[in-house]
């Protein structure tokens, strides 16, 4: 079971003096049984691991390891899936190295990273398109970490980034094999739409709109 997280805090994201604030949402694992003969074994332990997403520059080590790693699995499942090989590795550098990031830093736009346990986690990015319209990009958990709620958590704070930065309509894309991605989108409101630009890479498009930071619906 997953907390709601305090969306009120995310009102302060777009402030950088509290660019390093945290938000925390706290997560209950099965009991684990005690062991021994003394007073309490056999009995539950309460386990509880939190969740916690925070503002971070494209450019830390913790955002940077992360890039590097969806990167590679988002290249590698196509090309495994069209020639039945792994991305060259000078091929998965140049993608790397394309993407500075500056469009993940406001005003234009912000990075979220998620922690599990303290642990680097995932991330999810903001992008402040203009005209009430923002795109989440760089949704991604580390394998090991996924079927927490993470995913769902770094999307909905994304969500709100936009709102507060006056976003009232989200648009994405994403590609047709990437199923846990369209599952995702799916299940948190997101609609398919017609195409928004003209990417081959790009599939699937979906788009959601967003009640305003006051309230209203957009």
């Amino acid at each position: 079971m997953i907390r709601p997280v305090d969306m009120d805090a995310f009102r302060y994201l777009g402030q950088p003096a509290l660019l390093a604030r945290r938000f925390s949402v706290r997560v209950a694992r099965r009991p684990a049984r005690k062991q021994g003969c003394g007073p309490g074994a056999g009995g539950a332990e309460n386990a509880v691991t939190v969740w916690t997403v925070a503002p971070e520059l494209p450019g830390s080590p913790v955002a940077a390891a992360l890039w590097r790693a969806y990167c590679t699995e988002v290249s590698d499942r196509w090309y495994l899936l069209h020639e039945g090989r792994r991305t060259d590795p000078a091929e998965l550098e140049r993608e790397i190295a394309a993407e500075s990031g500056a469009d993940l830093v406001p005003p234009h736009g912000r990075l979220l990273i998620a922690r599990y346990g303290g642990e680097a986690a995932g991330s999810a990015g903001i992008r402040l398109l203009g005209g009430a319209t923002a795109e989440p990009t760089r949704v991604f958990l580390y394998r090991g970490m996924r079927g927490r709620g993470g995913a769902v958590l770094l999307v909905r704070a994304a969500e709100e980034v936009a709102r507060t930065s006056g976003a009232i309509r989200l648009i994405l894309d994403t590609r047709g094999d990437l199923v846990e991605a369209r599952a995702l989108y799916a299940r948190l409101g997101f609609t398919e739409t017609e195409p928004h630009h003209d990417e081959p890479t790009a599939e699937h498009w979906f788009a959601r709109q967003l009640g305003r930071a006051d309230g209203r619906v957009g």
